[in-house]
C-alpha cells in the first residue's frame, strides 16, 4: 500500500512538473490567453483551460485505449525508448527556447493577434491545431501515459490531476496578470525556470531510455 501511495505521488509530481514545463514556454495557447485576458478578465484563463482540457482528455482516453486493447507487450519498450527520445529532444527545445524568451515581448506579440473566437474555443484550436502539442501526446505523453497505466488507472489519474492543476494554474495566474496590466514573470525568471524545466525533461527522458526494459517487465 505505501508503494502503491508512493507511485500516486510520483505520477502527481511528474504531471504537474511537465505540465508547468509545458506551459512556460510561450506558444499559441498562452498568447491566445493573454490576448483575450487583456479584453476579458482574469477568468479568461479558466475558460482557456476547459477548451484545452477537452482536447487532452480525449487524447488521454485514445491513449488508454489503445493500450487496454492492441499494445503488445513487446511494444512497450520500443514506446518508452520513443517516448524518452522525444522528452529529451523537447527538452533540448525548452531550453532554446529559454534563450529567445529574454528578447521576446510576450506581451506585445499577444497584441498582435486577433482573436475572434471565445476562450473556450480558443483553448481547443490552440491545442487541437497545435503540431508541437499534438507530437509531444504520439510520443512522449503517450509512453508516459501507458507507463502510468501499468502502475494502475489510479497512477494515470494522479497523473492527470498533477497535469490539469499546474495548466490551470498557470493559464489563470497569466490572465489574472496580463488583465491588470501587469506580467506574470519577469524575462529572467521566466527564462531560469525554463532551463529548470528543460533539464527536468532531459533527465525523465533518459531515464526511460535506461529502464525501457523494465518499463515493458511491468506487465
Amino acid at each position: 500500500m505505501a508503494i502503491y501511495t508512493i507511485d500516486l505521488i510520483q505520477a502527481f509530481i511528474l504531471g504537474f512538473t511537465i505540465g508547468v514545463s509545458a506551459a512556460l514556454v510561450p506558444g499559441p495557447m498562452m498568447l491566445a490567453t493573454i490576448s483575450l485576458s487583456i479584453r476579458k478578465g482574469w477568468k479568461t484563463g479558466f475558460y482557456v483551460f476547459t477548451g484545452h482540457s477537452i482536447v487532452e482528455i480525449t487524447i488521454i482516453l485514445l491513449i488508454l485505449a489503445g493500450a487496454s486493447s492492441f499494445i503488445m507487450k513487446d511494444m512497450l519498450s520500443h514506446i518508452a525508448i520513443i517516448g524518452g527520445i522525444s522528452m529529451i529532444l523537447f527538452g533540448m527545445i525548452i531550453i532554446r527556447k529559454a534563450k529567445e524568451t529574454v528578447a521576446m515581448n510576450i506581451a506585445t506579440s499577444a497584441g498582435r493577434l486577433d482573436i475572434s473566437s471565445g476562450p473556450v474555443s480558443a483553448g481547443v484550436l490552440t491545442s487541437a491545431l497545435n503540431p508541437t502539442y499534438l507530437f509531444w501526446w504520439l510520443t512522449a505523453g503517450s509512453a508516459i501515459i501507458m507507463q502510468q497505466y501499468m502502475a494502475g488507472i489510479l497512477a494515470v489519474i494522479a497523473f492527470i490531476i498533477g497535469h490539469w492543476l499546474a495548466d490551470l494554474g498557470f493559464l489563470v495566474s497569466v490572465s489574472s496578470s496580463f488583465s491588470r496590466g501587469k506580467e506574470f514573470l519577469s524575462r529572467s525568471t521566466h527564462q531560469r525556470l525554463l532551463y529548470i524545466c528543460g533539464a527536468f525533461l532531459i533527465a525523465i527522458g533518459f531515464f526511460f531510455i535506461i529502464s525501457h526494459n523494465n518499463v515493458a517487465a511491468m506487465i
